[in-house]
């Protein structure tokens, strides 16, 4: 994989940490894989966030401080799910069905209080839909990033993009687990690693080098 410059303008790329009792997480594996290469003239950044509520976002932070990047797409896992699913929305709610990786368990919680219910990927999803189905790899449009840790950092990022960065476009992807992860529950939905890596090439790129977004009907009806 080619390295990049460290004078070109930088895309991040965060994953988590596992969590939930497994010992390895996709989101992090691909965004580490990606750490460094060169896409569409952009260094890209590979970081792990903690996959806990009040660690995240702070560290977050941090990375935005340091890299100032022009594009941000937070990965995260989502077991059951069997194609890349590029988020719609994030939405001001915590409401965790299991503990996060410090023991917290918020219920029915505002991330942030007194701000907007929901925020939209600024991510060109529907180039990106397209671009991951004309290269064969399953993919959809999600209108639900859940309400665990994953919810929580794009909400946290699309809130503080809102605020002050507005010309920096972010997003958030959930992947599905890997191959080993599932290798003891027959015919569960998984990926091989190496084809997440590709789609997360793709849709660096197509975000990368798309100003307008396609406009055709993918939604859902449930």
């Amino acid at each position: 994989m080619k390295r990049a410059s460290k004078k070109l303008p930088i895309a991040l790329v965060t994953g988590f940490d596992p969590f939930g009792g497994e010992t390895i997480n996709p989101s992090f594996e691909i965004a580490r894989a990606l750490d460094g290469a060169t896409i569409a003239g952009h260094r890209i950044v590979g970081a792990e966030l903690p996959t806990e509520f009040v660690r995240s976002l702070p560290a977050l932070d941090a990375l935005l401080r340091k890299h100032r990047p022009t594009l941000v797409i937070a990965l995260g896992q989502a077991g059951g799910r069997s194609g890349i699913s590029l988020e719609r929305i994030a939405v001001n709610l915590i409401d965790a069905r299991i503990a996060d990786n410090a023991g917290a368990q918020p219920v029915d919680v505002h991330i942030v209080e007194n701000a907007a219910n929901a925020y939209f990927s600024t991510l060109p999803v529907k180039a990106m839909l397209s671009a991951l189905r004309t290269a064969n790899i399953p993919a959809e449009l999600s209108q639900t990033a859940g309400s665990f840790v994953c919810n929580l950092v794009f909400y946290g990022l699309m809130h503080r993009l809102a605020r002050a960065r507005r010309d920096v476009r972010g997003g958030f992807i959930h992947v599905p687990f890997l191959p080993e992860q599932v290798q003891k529950v027959p015919g569960a939905a998984s990926m091989p690693l190496m084809t997440m890596i590709a789609a997360l090439r793709l849709c660096l790129e197509t975000a990368l080098t798309t100003k307008d977004d396609l406009h055709y009907a993918a939604g859902a009806t449930h």
